[in-house]
């Protein structure tokens, strides 16, 4: 097996990714955005005539993975050379706009949270716990405007000094991933520097903001995006688990 091996205390904090990182709630993510983006195609199609390419899993880890909500919808839009309306982002989800799109998916996802809850990988809780015991300060860094209420959801709110969001982000005018000024704010408001903290992340645009941002560690989590996407955006290290994260000795634990 490949060495991962972290030197923890080399570093000052570590900066979590939450969707498909600590939570799967990536699949639910994907799975809200394939009916939004299906149906809107059907319905683009019956009202113009033109055939367009169907919504594929590609398509997520192309276009809106690790992006802010409103980002990917322009992305996608994009790829298949639609033009709508930016819109803002009161609009209704029956808008058809890019931010109505948005809030389209949004809706689809909330309501699959309430209904089924969210479950942690035990991995990242495993890790979660060994790095609370060493005194890492930790953070979570999503473009997900749902974080906070995932966390909630999950039971993990205690574990981070700071939870940078998709809103937050968005009210201190900080650009999204693949930028790395999400990650770059999170590790100021820890106290720590870029070159002292580490960022794990699942998606390929995160990977490349960690890059970016010239962070000491960035590890990327292999939940579909393929290793060699992940280490081609930068990733120093990749792991299909957290708990491949743990010191020798420890084990994965239970889920919280």
């Amino acid at each position: 097996m490949p060495d991962t091996a972290v030197d923890w205390d080399s570093y000052d904090a570590v900066l979590f990714d939450l969707d498909g990182v600590v939570t799967p709630t990536a699949e639910v993510h994907m799975h809200a955005w394939a009916a939004m983006f299906t149906a809107f195609l059907d319905a683009r199609s019956a009202a113009d005539g033109t055939t367009y390419p169907p919504y594929t899993e590609q398509d997520y880890f192309a276009h809106v993975d690790g992006k802010p909500r409103y980002d990917g919808v322009r992305s996608f839009l994009a790829s298949r050379g639609i033009v709508l309306p930016e819109g803002t982002p009161d609009d209704p989800p029956a808008a058809e706009t890019v931010c109505g799109l948005g809030n389209r998916k949004n809706e689809a996802f909330n309501q699959i949270l309430a209904s089924e809850g969210v479950t942690p990988y035990p991995g990242s809780v495993a890790l979660l716990r060994e790095l609370l015991r060493r005194g890492t300060p930790m953070a979570v860094v999503s473009s997900s405007r749902n974080a906070p209420a995932v966390l909630v959801a999950a039971g993990l709110t205690d574990y981070f000094g700071f939870v940078m969001h998709g809103g937050l982000a968005a009210e201190l005018g900080l650009p999204g991933k693949p930028a790395p000024d999400t990650f770059s704010h999170a590790a100021s408001v820890l106290g720590a520097s870029d070159a002292r903290s580490v960022v794990l992340e699942d998606a390929v645009s995160g990977v490349a903001a960690g890059r970016a941002g010239a962070f000491g560690l960035v590890i990327g989590v292999d939940r579909g995006a393929g290793e060699d996407a992940l280490r081609a955006a930068g990733a120093d290290l990749v792991v299909p688990d957290l708990a491949d994260l743990l010191p020798d000795g420890r084990s994965g634990g239970e889920s919280a």
